[in-house]
């Protein structure tokens, strides 16, 4: 029986990704992360809210129709990419928003990450370590893990899929709203409610 080593730069290389819990592009690809129907809308709406500027995070959880449940953005402190580090921050970012799915059998909502930075469209560790940091969130909060966006001055580019577009960019004015966003509740009937809404439909 023979026994091979890897080269040195290689073991290197495998070494720093295992210490920075990130993902390769094949790795996400291979993953099954399910593909946005309207790619655009999603992006130019969570621009539109958020207007991200360069190192912002833009955590959003869309329901199984793809319109935007809950959003929040956050800037990414001056610290080295680590996926361990990122699944902390956007895991308390989820559960500032949105309650847990953790008692469903399968997920229902999926989150997605848009993340605006310096540089062009390339993939780059730091991308590796938030999609790492998406996928691990999104199953300690019982959410789907969806598609991880950047946001350069080359436009945006869903990663891993090869979509994305020029429009909006790291630099480019907020778009008029387009995120679909669920339907607030129905109001309550009976008691306080039924007399609201029987005085507002009076004064019309």
């Amino acid at each position: 029986m023979t026994f091979g080593f890897a080269p040195a730069s290689a073991a290197a290389s495998t070494s720093a990704a295992s210490a920075n819990r990130l993902l390769e592009p094949a790795e996400w690809a291979a993953a099954g992360i399910p593909l946005l129907r309207n790619p655009r809308e999603v992006v130019s709406g969570l621009h539109a809210r958020h207007h991200p500027q360069p190192a912002t995070a833009v955590i959003a959880v869309l329901d199984p129709d793809e319109r935007l449940r809950a959003s929040a953005s956050f800037v990414r402190r001056t610290a080295p990419a680590d996926g361990w580090m990122f699944r902390n921050v956007l895991l308390a970012q989820l559960r500032r928003i949105i309650p847990h799915d953790l008692r469903r059998r399968t997920p229902v909502r999926t989150a997605v990450l848009l993340y605006c930075r310096e540089g062009d469209a390339r993939w780059t560790e730091e991308d590796g370590a938030w999609m790492w940091g998406l996928r691990d969130a999104c199953t300690l909060h019982g959410l789907r893990c969806g598609a991880y966006i950047t946001l350069t001055r080359d436009g945006w580019q869903v990663l891993g899929e090869g979509r994305g577009g020029r429009r909006p960019h790291s630099a480019s004015a907020p778009e008029p709203f387009a995120t679909s966003e669920a339907p607030p509740p129905l109001p309550r009937t009976g008691g306080a409610a039924s007399e609201m809404l029987r005085r507002a439909a009076a004064a019309r």
